[in-house]
């Protein structure tokens, strides 16, 4: 997508700005690449800086209920300290390095439902202005697809995905919010679990995968959540039967008594207001082929045509929204 806006601030005959980003999906690590597109205005411009924003929308839960708004997680100033002469065009090549910890947007080519933008700042002589944001597409790493792909073997259908403001107790996460995957349960144990939610840490060696299960209430015990953590190293994924052993991750969270003092530990939420043997699985479709029949509405375990048409107007109301702002501040 190519965003074009006149910097209202900048006042008329001040410079444009297009920022365009490469096709195509980056992931978590990885490089963004792109270039600024710069035309200069009627007269000549000191360009201070050009800085481009990674933002979020990001969801917070509080005693009221919850809020939800835009984070940015990383600032980037790719030029700056130059003469933008009267009508001259000028192109800013930049390529970024994304934070490990940035959500995954899509799997398979399927939108999870995560917003997350690219914004450019731009500084002349003393003014600022922000352009509209452009959408990121995030695909995930080996490891984090691997793990997905598992859960949908063993009969695990999405649900939902967002991102939580806070942090992972016990955790050595940096970035202020953390991605919930929520899974519904496969039927060998959707007699003990209500879903799953799964949490991708990723760093430059591994992946911590934080699981909470929310278990059902039985007749003798009470329901609860249980949490479980697990790491895999980028360099580990290959030639292992991934299906057999989250289903070994799976196992004790189904088990477990209510995990008193589990929250104390590695994998509590600490968000703003709250804080052996394997049995043989059942073979099925993977996490893509579930995730591509809920994006078509069909029922596989998957909350299927509501997610993907929430999905939509999430997006046209984070992007619009921020756009209304931005006219407000101009006036």
């Amino acid at each position: 997508m190519v965003f074009k806006k006149l910097l209202g601030s900048l006042g008329v005959g001040g410079p444009t700005v297009d920022t365009v980003l490469r096709p195509g999906a980056v992931v978590p690590g990885g490089g963004l690449s792109g270039e600024v597109r710069l035309r200069g205005g009627s007269t000549d411009s000191t360009i201070e800086h050009i800085t481009l924003e990674l933002v979020a929308h990001v969801e917070a839960e509080h005693e009221d209920g919850e809020a939800e708004g835009a984070v940015v997680f990383e600032r980037f100033t790719v030029a700056g300290g130059f003469v933008l002469a009267e009508g001259e065009e000028r192109d800013v090549q930049f390529t970024l390095t994304l934070p490990w910890e940035t959500p995954v947007t899509e799997l398979y080519g399927q939108d999870l439902g995560i917003v997350l933008g690219v914004r450019t700042e731009l500084s002349v002589s003393g003014a600022r202005d922000k352009g509209d944001l452009d959408r990121l597409t995030v695909g995930p790493l080996p490891a984090q697809e691997a793990v997905l792909e598992a859960f949908g073997q063993l009969g695990f259908g999405f649900r939902s995905a967002d991102l939580e403001l806070g942090h992972i107790g016990g955790s050595g996460q940096r970035l202020p919010f953390y991605q919930e995957i929520e899974l519904s349960p496969a039927p060998q144990y959707a007699d003990r679990i209500n879903e799953i939610e799964v949490t991708f840490l990723a760093g430059p060696d591994a992946l911590d995968v934080v699981l909470e299960a929310d278990k059902r209430g039985g007749r003798f015990s009470g329901g609860g959540d249980a949490l479980g953590r697990h790491t895999v190293g980028h360099h580990e994924v290959q030639g292992r039967d991934w299906a057999t052993e989250v289903d070994g991750w799976i196992r004790p969270l189904a088990e477990a008594h209510a995990s008193y003092g589990a929250h104390e530990t590695y994998g509590a939420h600490e968000t703003y207001g709250h804080g052996g043997g394997h049995e043989q699985h059942r073979s099925g479709p993977g996490m893509g082929t579930v995730v591509a029949a809920g994006a078509a509405g069909v029922a596989v375990g998957v909350v299927g045509g509501l997610v993907a048409a929430e999905v939509v107007d999430e997006v046209g109301d984070f992007f619009e929204g921020d756009e209304e702002e931005e006219e407000g501040d101009e006036g």
